[in-house]
């Protein structure tokens, strides 16, 4: 008997090793810098990516790849681009649980918190950057790249978790009003150089004035949003930044759910309500009421000032919807135009660790190569993104560039070198939001309840205390913001929150096989011994 029960134990405690194995590959080695890179030795290197539809984008990283391998022709990179961050954060973490991440990835901070889910997932790169040899700037690095002091100092600490970086900016955005100045104009108001909460929502409310035939006075159309907002989880996380109310604190303790966030929603309600305000879950891309006529206040990231205005190279609707006005690009309204307060986003890129330190130093090489002037200057003038180095802003060629404003209508179109102009000048005045593990979730969470708002009053729902109090708790246990991401502890330690789909099917799979392999060699144990 005591032999059957150690047979059974043993085969459960291989089943406990599979499943521990499956979510997040702990006790990785930490990387360790090699003597010297061995150029002899062929690498072979993922770099995962995000590009929309922009071929332009797609061609330069594809020759920035190409340019690279000449420099280091034993580092072959394999591209592979994605439509969304989201797709991007989603397979990175089913490829922890199978310990098939990339090499080198464009992500956001809040992404690599919640990859750091085993020792050693994802590479500081603190020591990285400052080793004299490989490091930026370094003397055995074979281009041009930045030092480290040449990295605007803003986007750096973005990409600091704790007390290491484990990520180097890439481009830089934020948002911006894509306003049309025609119709404001034409309502009798002055677009400010400042956009206040107030003028917007004022504004927006005037136009709602509809003729005897049902079209509304402002455009001759049946249809008008005069306030569409993209990212309504960057409108959530900037009206209380802009309230000095708070959100959460970089020991994961959440403060969102607070009286001024049911302010704020209370407003957004209201406006719901007339028709005044939408979001693009709800309606669709901004860019493309604003071009048709139908949008007076587009918000939405600069990186998407290709698809703003009459000209816009990149617009999506058909020529013959299109209408004449002036756009006007501003930054995004704010509740004290003395003090103004603008979120910092873009991309950055991690490396993932390996058990070869070769591949890893590959890795770096290509990630250092992604911020040389010419990969830079280049990101750069497809969209209202702006270089993450002095070096590539000072460069006399992108100086060129920024003077050419509205040169055309498509390397300077106006509205992109505007929008870009826009981030030049208002760095000091961006921020960026605590990162934990979690903090994914709870920007997601900051969106959702200005969506459901939204929803709410369109369908005449009553937004109400109990309403929100309810929305509370619902984005509480949606988004685990009760638990997931407690105060205190590594952020390794923490809970990772549901598996991913591939996950869990995976973990079924191996469930299932292991039950069959125990019963099968239980069976064959008790014919043997009866």
């Amino acid at each position: 008997m005591r032999k059957k029960i150690a047979t059974i134990m043993t085969f459960m405690s291989l089943v406990s090793l599979i499943l521990t194995g499956c979510h997040g590959r702990k006790g990785m080695e930490p990387f360790a810098m090699p003597e010297e890179f061995d150029e002899t030795v062929g690498y072979n290197i993922t770099f995962w990516a995000k590009n929309d539809t922009n071929k332009t984008q797609t061609d330069i990283y594809k020759k920035a790849i190409a340019d690279f391998n000449k420099l280091y022709p034993n580092i072959h990179v394999d591209l592979r681009l994605y439509t969304d961050y989201g797709k991007i954060y989603n397979d990175v973490i089913t490829n922890i649980s199978t310990g098939t991440t990339p090499n080198v990835c464009i992500t956001y901070p809040d992404h690599i918190a919640t990859y750091m889910t085993g020792d050693n997932t994802v590479v500081p790169l603190d020591d990285l950057m400052d080793d004299s040899a490989y490091g930026l700037g370094g003397s055995k690095v074979l281009f041009d790249g930045p030092a480290k002091d040449e990295i605007v100092p803003e986007f750096l600490e973005e990409c600091r978790i704790g007390d290491n970086h484990y990520a180097i900016p890439y481009m830089r955005s934020t948002e911006a009003c894509y306003v049309n100045q025609t119709m404001v104009e034409r309502l009798g108001y002055e677009v400010p150089d400042i956009l206040t909460w107030d003028f917007i929502w004022e504004v927006s409310e005037k136009a709602m004035e509809k003729d005897a035939d049902g079209n509304y006075k402002i455009n001759g159309q049946k249809v008008l949003i005069p306030f569409i907002y993209k990212s309504t989880d960057n409108m959530m996380i900037q009206m209380l930044k802009q309230k000095n109310a708070p959100y959460s604190t970089t020991e994961g303790e959440i403060g969102i759910f607070n009286d001024t966030t049911k302010d704020l929603l209370y407003t957004v309600a209201k406006h719901a309500e007339t028709g005044a305000f939408s979001t693009f879950k709800i309606s669709s891309y901004p860019g493309n009421f604003l071009n048709a006529g139908q949008c007076i206040f587009a918000i939405d990231s600069t990186a998407g000032a290709t698809w703003m205005g009459t000209h816009a190279p990149l617009s999506d609707i058909h020529e013959s919807k299109k209408v004449e006005f002036e756009t006007a690009v501003r930054p995004v309204p704010q509740f004290d135009p003395a003090n103004i307060s603008m979120i910092s986003q873009g991309p950055s890129i991690c490396i993932f660790n390996k058990e070869d330190n070769g591949e890893v130093l590959a890795s770096w090489l290509f990630a250092q190569y992604m911020l040389t002037d010419e990969v830079q200057m280049a990101y750069s003038e497809t969209e209202g993104y702006v270089p993450v180095t002095s070096k590539a802003r000072n460069n006399p060629e992108y100086v060129d560039y920024l003077s050419r404003e509205g040169e055309d209508y498509t390397t300077h179109y106006d509205v992109k070198i505007k929008a870009a102009k826009l981030l030049l000048a208002n760095s000091a005045n961006t921020f960026v939001t605590p990162v934990f593990n979690g903090s994914a979730s709870l920007r997601d969470a900051s969106g959702q309840m200005i969506e459901e708002v939204t929803k709410a009053r369109r369908r005449k729902i009553t937004v109400d205390d109990a309403f929100i109090d309810k929305l509370f708790n619902n984005m509480r246990s949606l988004y685990r913001l009760d638990s997931a991401t407690a105060a205190g502890g590594d952020i390794s330690d923490k809970d990772l929150g549901p598996l991913p789909a591939a996950s869990k099917n995976l973990l079924i799979i191996l469930i299932l096989i292991w039950i069959a392999i125990a019963a099968y060699i239980i069976v064959s144990h008790y014919k043997r011994n009866p």
